[in-house]
């Protein structure tokens, strides 16, 4: 045979094995992506920890990457125990919809640590199984760290095969970059999860040895058609599982009551409320009104009602707004006078130049976290001491600012109160319905939903005169009945008519007992964490996921016989809390949609490609020059607040945000780079790598302790201790 020959062999061979990788890491990251959606919105309450399922994944690449030498193949376990999972998932649904004695606790809701909406509601009953979020949470941990075993381990013999270490590293990030786009593409199609699967499914069977095909291929058959029968009346948003009741008008987001839609002209006084009390204290109606959280539509169609001439109405989630606009019985939608946005709220407000006469936030509760990397919700930044004082900023100056909700603690209505009179330089007027006297910050608010009504003292001004000459606001719970009456007085308004509905006393309420001054901040945007801690209920999960993925590593990874890289595994924990620190930073400053993270998340990959780029033209040889210069990037992070970012105008903001959030990382994986160019174990590097950013996702919890800025100093001690771990 020529050497010609052996050359184009050896090409087809090595373009061959780079292609495999390729798509190894498309299935990987996509059915990563697809595993922290499905699992997370249909086992009960698991919406609120999805990092379960992100570490999860990452317990089971690093335990298959170091498996790859090892003769068991993990892979023909992916399928069945995946089926497995799916099947226990429904289980658990079926179990927790069907038998009203069964609780899911998440952290002892009736006097919490951390508030989570939608876990409160059979705290009262009598139960016979009380299941602790962590039982659930630690099951699925350890099933979904199984399957990904054999992914890892298949990526790991993929490292080892490849010739050039750096190459094949390109490979997979490039396979990843296709992934993330791949699945942000779906996303945005609403594509259910029978699509997603049957793509994972089709490609991880090109991937396995022809005689494995067809068993694993029955059982992946199972799993689509399973998911695809029971996920058949869902709608898939780039946020939540969506069930509509239509006859009801009923919306649920990952199996939590979450909307319903009403006509004015039935029982709706809440959305009326502030409006109602604002006419009949004499002043005129709200022309120039922003609804942020605006969903099916009620709001919408309360401030039409009352004379709104121009109402902005932004809500986050693209198929709750379809629904409004197709099927709200007063069809506010459709109103010329209406505009709508499908945007982050805070975002929206950042952006728009208008000033607005009443501004409310429309039970803004998302029941989800924001992604995978951090504690944060999607409305966590709306939430903020630096949000309230945007508000102020656009509310005209006899203007309201209306946050309303199901708040379920007085400390958080406290908290609430709290920022609103520190950014409009006046006390607001709490409200709550059933009317209360006064609210303690230790009393539970169970059913009732208040309103926090908040401007300039000018603009509250006649409302607080009405209550003062006289006392109450009567509000029936058919509004209907309140237009032909001012209905402030002592006692309700009287009107001859037999099919009158209840009225409802209005009043304010007295916070009795404020809390100590935490308030939150963008650093630090934890509405619902009563105090600067990290709940026992984190604590507890840190320590149960950290010993489940020890034991995984134990049991299934020849770790005895072969050492970790210290080095690639502190590199690991670094940059999981670099990348979160990432995430977050851009969240802030562009909004908090499914696009903006998609778009983080690309980019964060493409800055890893552009840094092996680098390390393949370069070459570098010494890492203390990159090392340094990580370290002192990180420490300016740590230095400039993220608040100075929001000041610059809008190109300046993007290229100093972007070159202050991305350069450490081109650092980092130029470190990276470099360390696996000279591999001689990949498999190993790799799986070190990733089992330290299961440490790096356990740590992202000290974030509800010190905020997100300052966990730059825990990556850059992780950075340290990488370097300081380099062979000598």
């Amino acid at each position: 045979m020529s050497s010609t020959t052996t050359s184009n062999e050896e090409t087809r061979t090595r373009h061959g094995s780079l292609g495999r990788l390729f798509v190894i890491s498309f299935v990987l990251l996509f059915f990563e992506l697809a595993c922290i959606r499905w699992f997370g919105s249909t086992v009960v309450f698991l919406t609120f920890f999805t990092n379960i399922v992100l570490l999860a994944t990452f317990v089971g690449m690093s335990v298959g990457a170091l498996a790859a030498s090892t003769r068991r193949d993990w892979g023909r376990l992916t399928a069945p125990l995946l089926l497995l999972a799916v099947v226990l998932a429904y289980g658990t649904l079926w179990g927790y919809s069907t038998f009203g004695s069964v609780i899911v606790d998440v952290g002892g809701q009736g006097s919490p640590q951390q508030v989570y909406f939608g876990t409160e509601y059979r705290a009262g009953d009598a139960a016979r199984f009380v299941i602790p979020i962590e039982v659930l949470g630690a099951t699925f941990f350890a099933l979904i760290a199984l399957i990904f075993v054999g992914v890892g381990q298949m990526m790991g013999r993929a490292f080892n095969a490849a010739h050039d270490r750096l190459l094949a590293y390109i490979a997979n990030i490039a396979g990843s970059l296709a992934g993330i786009s791949g699945f942000a593409l779906l996303s945005y199609l609403a594509a259910p999860p029978y699509v997603w699967l049957s793509i994972v499914a089709v490609l991880w069977l090109l991937l396995l040895e022809k005689r494995g095909r067809l068993v694993q291929g029955a059982v992946l058959l199972a799993v689509v058609l399973l998911v695809g029968v029971v996920d058949r009346h869902a709608t898939w948003s780039p946020y939540y599982k969506i069930r509509y009741n239509q006859a009801a008008g009923l919306i649920d987001t990952n199996n939590i009551g979450h909307q319903q839609m009403v006509s004015m002209s039935g029982k709706a006084s809440g959305y009326q409320l502030p409006h109602l009390l604002n006419r009949d204290a004499g002043r005129p109606p709200f022309s120039s009104v922003l609804i942020i959280g605006a969903g099916s539509g009620n709001d919408v169609a309360a401030a039409l009602a009352y004379g709104a001439t121009h109402v902005d109405a932004v809500e986050i989630d693209p198929a709750i707004n379809a629904i409004g606009r197709a099927d709200h019985p007063n069809h506010p939608y459709q109103d010329p006078r209406v505009t709508v946005h499908i945007d982050d709220g805070r975002s929206f407000i950042r952006r728009t130049n208008r000033t607005y006469d009443l501004i409310v936030y429309a039970l803004v509760d998302s029941l989800v976290l924001h992604s995978g990397y951090s504690s944060l919700r999607l409305e966590s930044f709306l939430f903020t001491q630096e949000a309230f004082n945007e508000i102020s900023a656009h509310l005209s100056p006899n203007g309201m600012f209306a946050v309303y909700n199901f708040f379920r603690q007085g400390w958080i209505i406290d908290r609430i109160d709290r920022m609103a009179a520190k950014s409009f330089s006046a006390s607001p007027l709490v409200i709550s319905l059933p009317y209360a006297n006064y609210i303690l910050p230790e009393e539970a608010q169970t059913g009732r939903v208040t309103f926090v009504l908040a401007g300039r003292e000018t603009g509250l001004a006649p409302i607080r005169a009405r209550f003062a000459s006289d006392q109450y606001f009567w509000v029936n719970d058919r509004p209907v009945r309140n237009e032909s009456v001012n209905a402030y007085g002592p006692r309700p308004p009287e009107i001859p008519d037999s099919r009158l509905g209840d009225w409802k006393l209005i009043a304010p309420a007295k916070l009795e007992g404020a809390d100590a001054a935490l308030l939150p901040s963008d650093d630090w945007p934890f509405l619902y964490l009563r105090e600067r801690l990290v709940p026992a209920l984190n604590v507890r999960s840190m320590i149960l996921l950290g010993g489940l993925s020890m034991a995984l590593l134990l049991l299934l990874a020849p770790v005895r016989e072969r050492r970790p890289n210290w080095q690639m595994f502190f590199l690991g924990a670094g940059f999981m809390l670099l990348e979160t620190k990432s995430v977050v930073h851009m969240t802030l400053l562009f909004g908090s949609t499914w696009l903006v993270n998609s778009i983080v998340f690309f980019a964060i990959l493409s800055m890893i490609l552009a840094s092996n780029l680098y390390v393949w033209f370069v070459k570098p040889l010494n890492l203390r020059p990159y090392y340094a210069l990580l370290a002192g990037v990180l420490i300016l992070n740590l230095i400039v607040p993220m608040s100075t970012f929001l000041a610059l105008p809008g190109f300046q903001k993007v290229i100093a945000s972007c070159t202050m959030t991305f350069v450490p990382i081109f650092f980092a994986g130029v470190i990276f780079g470099t360390l696996f160019r000279s591999s001689t174990r990949p498999d190993v590097d790799y799986g070190s790598n990733i089992a330290g950013a299961v440490l790096g996702g356990l740590a992202e919890s000290l974030s509800l302790l010190v905020g997100f800025n300052s966990m730059l100093a825990v990556a850059l001690a992780f950075y340290l201790a990488s370097a300081w771990s380099r062979p000598r």
